[in-house]
């Protein structure tokens, strides 16, 4: 919850190789309070079945700039594994199932707002905006 001196995360993932939220990606949230600043982990959490953090923790008072971590190549490598079978895209595209493993997207926050920031993802692409 943002207040008039803190601003305020939250996010959900959708896996737009299949059209559904993807579950059980871990998120890391970090902050720092200017460009200079160093960044400070605060904690995580992971996505549940509607692809959404509903427990990243509070930002600090000062903070102005956020980072989200979110950890793909483990959800693509269970969903890989749970498919028990190799699709065209990804035999072509070298060891890895996954082209990128892991998306870290940093944005600047004012104090007493909220900032929802969807990750809309597939194996070989993603795509953030800021939503409502």
């Amino acid at each position: 919850m943002s207040t008039s001196t803190t601003a305020s995360v939250s996010t959900h993932i959708l896996d737009t190789s299949i059209g559904r939220p993807a579950e059980g990606v871990a998120v890391r949230l970090s902050a720092r309070s200017g460009q200079a600043a160093d960044w400070q982990a605060l904690g995580g959490s992971a996505t549940d079945a509607d692809g959404r953090c509903k427990d990243l923790p509070a930002l600090p008072e000062g903070t102005t700039h956020v980072r989200l971590d979110f950890e793909v190549e483990p959800y693509f490598a269970k969903k890989q594994a749970d498919a028990q079978q190799d699709a065209p895209a990804n035999r072509d595209s070298g060891a890895s199932s996954v082209f990128f493993p892991e998306v870290a997207i940093t944005f600047a926050v004012v104090p007493g707002e909220h900032y929802h920031v969807p990750l809309l993802l597939n194996p070989f692409g993603y795509s953030v905006y800021r939503g409502s």
